[in-house]
């Protein structure tokens, strides 16, 4: 049976797109009132809003394909442009109502620059800000980390959303990258795919690469198990499933499920335990405690977990201490400003936290950005990343 899908939203949508459309077009319109601009102004908009309509329209069946995110695309990325606009413009007509003064050029030529700026900088973050990849280095303190641990490096990746990339060389740059850091230790947290495990088949030999001397360990994310897509029957969604736990062995990850793998160097051990995805509206598969098991609670524990709100919703709390957990999933949505001091993406109104280290009373957790994209083909202010963690022991 196929999905129903409700206009009205989209129809709203399109009618505020116009009006916040018929003020950047009054702008413009200092600049000359031919009747030409305001013709191809207007069949711009109505193709792109059109275009977005038929989109969602024949998702059910033409999909998510290149029609749909030429459609998406173009649609964000006016949008925003033209917000952008409408806010200089308005501050400039506020300004004029206080002053009495008529609309001056200056406010819509300024308007007009960010609208270009806008455009442009969307442009980058799809055609190679999605494949800069960026090395972002942190070093944590722990009273009760084993001395034979001291300086012990972790490299973190999540996100890959394999069924995404497009560009085999600048992947292979990030995979060069990861291996420059030689670190003692690889983790991947998660979103191997978008959805299905063909996704990753193509790209196992650049993943592959990727060795470590205390081994790869890896986790599922909530794409991973084709909860996104319709499945000709369970049975198919599940084998489709296992095939992409065999992929993990392929790349040379071992995959942990509710479990824990112990690392030793000198005697010394540090716990590494992994769970399915426990996420607050996205599935919580995970088994915290099954993946302790028979762990020591003053053991050092490093956890692998796919969404950050596991760690709020129940192991920053936990009677047995996890000393570090690694998450992904946010993605900083792909866009925002992380510059000049500023940390800000619009994901932050759905996750607290959405990046970089957090912590609470003693015991830490770190967001990777992703190392992939999924949805907006692209990244704006929000790199591709690469974590290294240094666990350091505190001198007291």
């Amino acid at each position: 049976m196929k999905r129903k899908i409700n206009l009205l939203p989209i129809a709203i949508v399109a009618i505020l797109f116009f009006i916040l459309n018929w003020y950047v077009l009054s702008g413009l319109l200092i600049y000359s009132l031919n009747p030409l601009l305001s013709l191809v102004f207007w069949l711009t908009v109505s193709l792109i809003t059109l275009s977005l309509i038929a989109a969602i329209n024949r998702i059910n069946t033409m999909g998510m394909g290149l029609f749909f995110k030429i459609a998406t695309h173009a649609f964000v990325i006016w949008l925003t442009a033209a917000l952008l606009f409408a806010i200089v413009l308005l501050t400039g007509d506020v300004y004029r109502l206080f002053s009495g003064t008529p609309r001056n050029l200056y406010w819509v030529e300024f308007a007009t620059a960010i609208f270009a700026l806008t455009v442009l900088v969307f442009l980058y973050g799809m055609i190679r800000g999605k494949y800069a990849y960026r090395v972002i280095k942190h070093t944590l303190f722990f009273d009760d980390l084993p001395q034979s641990f001291d300086g012990f490096t972790i490299t973190q990746i999540s996100d890959i959303h394999a069924g995404s990339f497009q560009n085999p060389k600048a992947v292979q740059k990030g995979i060069d990258l990861i291996k420059a850091q030689k670190s003692d230790l690889f983790v991947f947290t998660g979103d191997l795919v978008n959805n299905k495990a063909e996704e990753i088949k193509p790209w196992i030999g650049h993943f592959s690469q990727i060795k470590a001397p205390y081994g790869q360990f890896s986790v599922l994310g909530n794409h991973d198990y084709g909860d996104y897509i319709k499945w000709e029957n369970e049975q198919t969604k599940r084998a489709n499933l296992q095939q992409l736990k065999a992929y993990h062995a392929e790349l040379g990850f071992r995959l942990l499920l509710d479990e824990h793998v112990e690392l030793y160097k000198h005697g010394e051990k540090i716990i590494l335990a992994g769970v399915e995805n426990w996420g607050l509206g996205f599935g919580e598969r995970g088994d915290l405690k099954k993946a302790l098991t028979n762990v020591d609670p003053y053991d050092f524990k490093v956890l692998l977990s796919h969404d950050p709100t596991h760690w709020d919703s129940e192991v920053k709390k936990s009677p047995s201490k996890v000393h570090l957990t690694l998450s992904g999933h946010t993605h900083g949505m792909q866009f925002g400003i992380e510059a000049f001091g500023i940390k800000w993406s619009p994901v932050k109104y759905r996750y607290a936290h959405w990046a970089g280290i957090a912590s609470y009373q003693g015991r830490f957790l770190n967001i990777n950005r992703g190392f992939g994209f999924l949805g907006f083909s692209g990244r704006v202010g929000i790199w591709p990343e690469i974590t290294v963690i240094e666990l350091k022991k505190s001198r007291t």
